[in-house]
């Protein structure tokens, strides 16, 4: 099942207060990107993001699942009503995260 606008509205709702965040639909869900590095992303209305260490401190008990066949595990984020939790996870993962890919040029 696709993930609904309003869902991807009330998460970049909760994550207002960080600069520079942007997403992009792909398959019926949306990757979810901060400061141009990707976080996660929604998929099935569930907030999943990548299994880096600050995210695994932060959410020591958060569930590894799949955002889809055949792709790697991710955190599940169950409180998406902490929008504090929500803010701190995701400056606290920038770092960690890999840069994006330099597009080639045709």
């Amino acid at each position: 099942m696709p993930s609904t606008k309003e869902y991807l509205n009330f998460i970049l709702e909760q994550l207002s207060n960080l600069e520079d965040i942007s997403h992009r639909a792909m398959m019926g869900e949306y990757i979810i990107y901060y400061k141009s590095k990707v976080v996660g992303g929604i998929y099935d209305n569930r907030f999943l993001v990548k299994p880096v260490e600050s995210a695994e401190r932060l959410m020591p008990d958060a569930p590894r699942e799949l955002p889809y066949e055949g792709a790697k595990p991710m955190l599940l984020v169950e409180n998406v009503d902490d929008r504090k939790l929500l803010n701190q996870l995701l400056k606290q993962m920038h770092d960690q995260l890999p840069e994006p890919k330099k597009k080639k040029k045709k």
